[in-house]
């Protein structure tokens, strides 16, 4: 028997009948010869064998339809079949986890020829060890074993059954990465996004114009076979509130003397027309959220989600262009009579047999300050998840193209200390956008001389960005110049020489270095070796010892803890106080910067309205970020960023409050290296070692969360304050409206300055206590483990010797395949050298 047969039966959820497989030498060759009677025979019972005859019909069925165009070679086709996480099983085991590490080769481009520029180390990492399992199998293997466990674990409810039961309850952990992508409407995002994850035909792009309010989201398919598109509406409610902000912003602006119609009023006329055409011209509100107009879209009317199926990446592209684009300028799309996006506020693609996309999720982000409070909410949640932000542009205007820097500035709060962005990539598109000539030297020597040049002015332009360096360091960012068309083609250079295999492997590398496997199956060796422990008494009367002497460790550590937190806690007082301080002297000046700006009146009146009507923040048609309640936030930001940066850090490397987190230890190993006398109890040690691990984790999961709460909090509390203020502003009409609109803001932060600011800082240093005693409240759950693992009687509880020695040579086997550096995380490689 290999591990392909072992490898079905696990995935179709008939791992019992793996002994009878085995017995009877069932190797991958001989599975596709089973007859009926031999399946009979190898599973008797009618059940199971339905199930296997059906999954088996498929396997063939997928074999039979592989194009041997697109693997690397006859077995290629099979191989992919082999991943758990992609076959279209409803008996699936794992469905929400993947196989990211499997050491297969992996399909990184579109034609399947990966192997062919793959580095030496990255294709010797790929390749199986003689005799070990994948991450896959593995995943899979150990968590059908602890749901045997479980099952076996006495009905009784005394307090370690009960203990047990929630911590193999508690191993399920599935956290995917966040790519968020940035960048303006031709830039070349949809391109880049096809490329790099080897679907040339999936987000459109060329034919018609990108939307700037829709979120797409890509990642893998891991239940079945076919391309899908999730389709999340906004609520009728919402639209009609919407709605009505829009008719009175058109309303307010039509009885303006204006010598042009302004950016603001066209982006309003096209929302409203992209639904309804022409008819809302002469529409009232009612007449608008009829339902006539959403007969296409009954989920939107049921606040349910629409969901869109194909076979191919080119057909569910053309299903999802009315719900994420716009009518071209040039007329393109006209077939389309309604477009949706207004209503839509995040669509998830799903691509299947991706191995690039198993932990990982790609995001195209619209700009932020959306009028539609739960879209703009999702976009925060979202960018302040992102470990690693693309700020796409146009390689021949990379470093003067302001937009793309004002993304980046903008975005900067809301990723850095707001967030937990560990990269910034600052990718050039269409490097090789030099004309239609084929001489492939001179094509190269110029993309070799203007790539250089690119990224010299890049880092040039990035260095004067002192708003950035509160928030990350010099190494954070690096940049990339790529040829999507040129990777597709292939016809003038080289794969490596588009860059694009850069990005490829940095996200196999985020998928290879994903620990929810290894966390996994630590925390499960852990668990069985406390149950095998507890069923010893030998040596119980030592066990006194032991629980008394790691009591007075967690005392020890519990102290080195509080200390600096509390250090901690004093400096952002300190920090803060001063922060209001200044805040008070300079909100007038702050105002000006905003509302005063060195434009006309006229052409501002729509900005400022815009503002108030959403709340204090607005992103301009010219994609400039205005935000009233960050900027009188600054100073209070200003004061804490460098602290705030020091304490929790967004690289992994670095732990939060300087390390203490991470230097936690009971020192379960050297008691059990240095103590003899403690020999009897070394399983129990075991269990401890790797609670303390699953502890620490979830403790900086819990951190990482909490800190974007605590940060964003002082915007927060300035933003809740400065809300009666909008909605007064909001009400303003007729002439000296934008006049008004100004008084109307300044006389309300006049009058709550002493208060507003104040308040901002004591909200921020309650969550920041709260968070303290919070890490404290956690740690003291060892405590409690300490308790049950030493001193609890495990007699009723089943033998699981044989899964522990399962469980325990995965677990030494992941320890051992790991990989200690990304190649994300060295310098940047040389740009590749021109060919004579």
């Amino acid at each position: 028997m290999d591990d392909f047969v072992r490898n079905k039966l696990t995935e179709w959820d008939l791992s019992e009948w793996i002994e009878k497989f085995q017995a009877q030498r069932i190797d991958k060759k001989n599975l596709y010869c089973l007859g009926h009677q031999e399946i009979t025979d190898l599973i008797p019972i009618v059940g199971p064998r339905a199930r296997f005859k059906r999954e088996l019909e498929l396997l063939k069925k997928k074999q039979n339809t592989t194009n041997p165009k697109t693997v690397d070679s006859p077995a290629q086709g099979e191989q992919n079949t082999t991943n758990p996480e992609t076959v279209d099983s409803p008996a699936q085991v794992c469905p929400s986890t993947s196989a990211s590490s499997d050491k297969v080769k992996r399909k990184l481009d579109l034609q399947g020829e990966s192997s062919k520029w793959q580095s030496p180390t990255k294709k010797q990492r790929c390749e199986p060890r003689p005799g070990s399992y994948s991450e896959g199998f593995i995943l899979s293997d150990v968590k059908t074993i602890m749901r045997y466990v479980q099952k076996r674990l006495p009905a009784q409810d005394n307090k370690l059954n009960q203990f047990l039961k929630k911590k193999i309850g508690d191993l399920e952990i599935d956290k995917r990465e966040l790519i968020g992508v940035f960048g303006k409407t031709g830039a070349g995002k949809s391109s880049l996004i096809n490329a790099v994850i080897g679907e040339k035909n999936l987000l459109p792009y060329g034919r018609v114009k990108a939307c700037t309010t829709v979120m797409i989201k890509v990642e893998a398919n891991m239940l079945h076979q076919r391309y899908e598109a999730d389709i999340e509406f906004i609520t009728k409610e919402e639209w009609k509130d919407e709605l009505w902000s829009l008719l009175n912003f058109l309303g307010d602006n039509a009885n303006r003397d204006d010598d042009q119609e302004d950016d603001e009023d066209q982006d309003t006329v096209d929302k409203l027309s992209a639904l309804y055409g022409e008819e809302w011209k002469d529409k009232s509100l009612e007449n608008l959220i009829d339902n006539k107009y959403f007969k296409e879209i009954p989920e939107f009317l049921l606040s349910k989600r629409k969901l869109l199926t194909s076979e191919s990446a080119k057909e569910l592209s053309a299903k999802l262009v009315k719900y994420t684009r716009s009518e071209s300028s040039d007329g393109e799309g006209k077939e389309v009579k309604r477009w949706y996006w207004p209503l839509v506020k995040c669509v998830t693609v799903r691509v299947p047999n991706s191995d690039l996309l198993q932990h990982v999720t790609l995001v195209d982000l619209p700009g932020n300050g959306d009028r539609n409070k739960s879209r703009d909410k999702m976009w925060k949640g979202v960018v302040g998840s992102c470990s690693t932000v693309w700020i796409v542009t146009e390689i021949n205007r990379a470093a003067t193209e302001t937009e793309a820097w004002d993304i980046l500035e903008s975005a900067c709060s809301f990723i850095g200390n707001g967030g937990e962005c560990q990269r910034i990539h600052f990718i050039c598109t269409k490097s090789d956008d030099i004309g239609d000539t084929d001489d492939r030297d001179a094509v190269r020597a110029f993309i070799f001389q203007n790539n250089i040049q690119a990224k010299e002015e890049v880092n040039k332009e990035f260095r004067k960005l002192r708003e950035f360096k509160k928030h990350f360091s010099d190494e954070s960012f690096k940049v990339f110049t790529v040829s999507s068309k040129e990777f597709l083609k292939q016809k003038r250079l080289t794969p490596e020489e588009t860059e694009i295999p850069r990005l490829q492997e940095f996200l196999q590398e985020l998928n290879d270095c994903h620990s929810e496997t290894l966390n996994y199956v630590s925390g499960a060796h852990g668990i069985l070796s406390l149950i095998q422990g507890a069923r010893s008494r030998a040596g119980a009367d030592k066990n006194t010892g032991v629980c008394r002497e790691l009591k007075e460790k967690m005392k020890q550590e519990l102290k080195k803890i509080r200390q600096p937190m509390q250090k901690t806690y004093d400096t952002f007082e300190r920090c803060l106080i001063e922060g209001v301080k200044k805040s008070k002297s300079s909100w007038e000046r702050l105002l000006k910067s905003v509302l005063h700006p060195r434009m006309k009146g006229s052409a501002f009146h729509g900005i400022l309205k815009c503002v108030v009507l959403n709340g204090g923040s607005h992103q301009t048609k010219k994609k400039k970020l205005i935000n009233l309640n960050m900027t009188l936030t600054s100073c209070l930001t200003d004061s804490i960023d460098e602290e705030f940066k020091k304490t929790f850090p967004n690289e992994a490397k670095c732990g939060p409050f300087n390390g203490i987190i991470n230097s936690f230890s009971l020192e379960t190993e050297r008691l059990m290296r240095e103590r003899q006398e403690y020999k009897d109890v070394e399983l129990q040690l075991i269990f401890l070692k790797t609670e303390e691990e699953k502890m620490k984790t979830k403790l900086n999961k819990i951190i990482r969360e909490q800190k974007k709460m605590i940060y964003n909090s002082l915007m927060e509390t300035i933003e809740e304050n400065m809300k009666e203020c909008y909605r007064e502003a909001a009400k303003i009409r007729g002439e000296g409206s934008l006049k008004n609109m100004r008084s109307t803001i300044e006389n309300h932060v006049r009058e709550s300055k002493d208060i507003m600011f104040q308040r901002a800082k004591n909200v921020m240093l309650e969550q920041l206590r709260n968070l303290m005693v919070l890490i404290l409240r956690e740690l003291n759950t060892m405590q409690e483990s300490i308790e049950l693992s030493l001193n609890t009687d495990g007699d009723s509880i089943p033998d699981v010797s044989d899964e522990l020695q399962m469980v325990k040579k995965h677990y030494d086997e992941l320890k051992e395949s790991s990989i200690d550096l990304p190649p994300y995380m060295r310098a940047d490689p040389p740009v590749p050298a021109t060919h004579s």
